[in-house]
């Protein structure tokens, strides 16, 4: 059955936006819609979800919050782990820093990096925490990062300026937004000369915004400013050139965009930098003897036993998702950037919300702001009535809430049109509840 939104007569004029409500649908008319909902997304022809083990009864928006690893991907790490447990010291001790390197290597080429200047890590949280606590500051030292920055990483940033007594410098990011000059301008209007390093994203969590980021470390790096750049969502949703970008310190996840398993990603480290970052765990490799290889790469490559499979599937991962369409990765990306915009505008033109930044500024995730009210009620009636995963982020404010899209190939635009009539039902749901009280 194809999905509809509400008849005009149901949507009674109501302005999303607006303080002047008409909350008038009635119970029986948001149970029409919950059951036009539901007969829309049951079942579903979704061509590529065959290619991972997603619930099928589940509408699943929510690409980016942790990815959802390919079925090819996954039994090649069974078998790997059935490898390291058939002979674990001929695995860990004789085979895994040749297959590191391997991995390493098939990554480096497809960030546009030369594999001696990364580090395998088991997330970008990680990796930024890696960065920070192995820098040494002064006091007075000042630390520029923007108001979107992602929250674990921005307590990474605050630990360290309570530590050394430096002074966090926010800058401050608009969202609706009109273009990228803005975040450049924001940015770079905010350096001084007590700046030492600027903590950036690539890709925003919560707005989904892509910013300009070789731009800004250009400018950056002009200005004597190091840059560590929280990439986490960049890898496998835009084109991604570390050489070019010039940052001094990059991490992505290998695990959302690029489908590898959970607990895979990189850190990059310019060469000139790499004697002052030492992993969050110390090991064999701080008084390693050997010669034939880097500091840096004896003490990142062994931390303690683990289990290193997530970064050994990684070039698994990039073969399986290049293989799925016919130019391979550029047209994943194309394709999933494609079906962003056009799930934002249709969920503008049924919310009845003026798109809040450019195309341009967006890749595989798309956000807009809806009435403020309780985020998490949202989210959980999405799913518990609609059978809907997709995040409702609490920001700028703890009341305030973003709904935030992913397109990845298994998606399709049936269920965002299906998404955005359910958020009008429980929208009308909200506001009537509210009336009556």
């Amino acid at each position: 059955m194809e999905s509809r939104g509400i008849t005009s007569q149901e949507k009674t004029g109501i302005e999303l936006h607006s303080a002047e409500y008409a909350p008038t649908l009635s119970v029986r008319q948001i149970l029409l819609v919950r059951q036009i909902v539901l007969e829309a997304l049951h079942p579903s022809e979704l061509p590529f979800l065959q290619y991972w083990s997603l619930d099928p009864t589940i509408t699943f928006l929510n690409h980016g919050s942790f990815g959802a690893c390919p079925l090819a991907v996954l039994a090649e790490q069974q078998q790997l782990r059935a490898r390291m447990e058939q002979q674990p010291l001929q695995f860990f001790g004789r085979d895994l820093e040749a297959l590191l390197d391997d991995a390493r290597a098939k990554l480096a080429a497809f960030v546009g990096a030369d594999s001696d200047d990364l580090a395998f890590v088991p997330n970008a949280t990680t990796a930024i925490n890696t960065v920070l606590r192995s820098l040494v500051f002064a006091p007075g030292d000042e630390l520029l990062t923007t108001n979107q920055e992602y929250n674990a990483c921005r307590n990474a940033l605050n630990y360290v300026a309570e530590r050394y007594n430096l002074k966090v410098v926010v800058a401050e990011i608009p969202f609706p937004i009109e273009s990228s000059k803005q975040v450049v301008e924001a940015i770079i209007g905010c350096i001084s000369a007590r700046t030492r390093l600027a903590l950036l994203d690539h890709v925003v969590s919560q707005t989904g915004l892509v910013f300009p980021i070789a731009e800004l470390v250009q400018a950056l790096t002009q200005r004597g400013v190091e840059t560590l750049v929280d990439g986490a969502h960049a890898p496998g949703m835009v084109p991604l050139n570390l050489q070019t970008i010039g940052a001094t310190y990059y991490t992505g996840n290998c695990h959302k965009w690029l489908c590898a398993p959970k607990g895979a990603a990189f850190l990059y480290v310019q060469r000139d930098r790499q004697a002052v970052i030492r992993p969050l765990t110390i090991s064999h490799g701080a008084n390693a003897t050997r010669t034939d290889r880097s500091r840096f790469r004896l003490e990142f490559d062994w931390t303690g036993t683990d289990d290193p499979t997530a970064y050994l599937c990684i070039p698994t991962a990039i073969r399986v998702m290049e293989s799925l369409l016919p130019c391979g990765w550029q047209d994943v990306m194309a394709k999933n950037h494609a079906l962003a915009i056009t799930a934002r505008r249709h969920l503008c033109e049924t919310l009845e919300i003026v798109p809040p930044c450019p195309d341009e500024m967006l890749g595989s995730l798309a956000v807009l702001p809806l009435l403020d009210g309780n985020p998490q009620w949202l989210q959980d009636s999405l799913l518990e009535r609609y059978q809907i995963e997709v995040p409702i982020v609490p920001f700028p404010t703890a009341n305030s809430r973003l709904v935030r899209v992913s397109a990845q190939l298994y998606n399709r635009l049936e269920q965002y049109e299906v998404l955005a009539t359910a958020i009008v039902a429980l929208l009308y749901e909200e506001l009537n509840q509210t009336a009556n009280k």
